[in-house]
């Protein structure tokens, strides 16, 4: 399970609800849309995207690859 949302600290946030969620296949979509891991509050973050948009199609990317999403 993943939180996707905008925090206007970090960007945009996508933080996983455990490390089984971190599968080698969503960390490389994660990657490929430009997000880096955040050690500090363990979720991958986007730093300039605060889009409502953004959180949906991240939140379907998540969704496609077999993820519950909270948006």
């Amino acid at each position: 399970m993943y939180l996707v949302t905008p925090d206007p600290a970090h960007g945009l946030v996508v933080a996983p609800r455990s490390s089984d969620d971190l599968t080698p296949k969503t960390e490389q979509a994660l990657t490929a849309q430009g997000f880096t891991w955040n050690n500090e509050i363990e979720a991958y973050t986007r730093p300039t995207d605060h889009d409502p948009e953004a959180v949906e199609r991240t939140a379907g990317l998540l969704r496609a690859l077999g993820h519950y999403v909270i948006s």
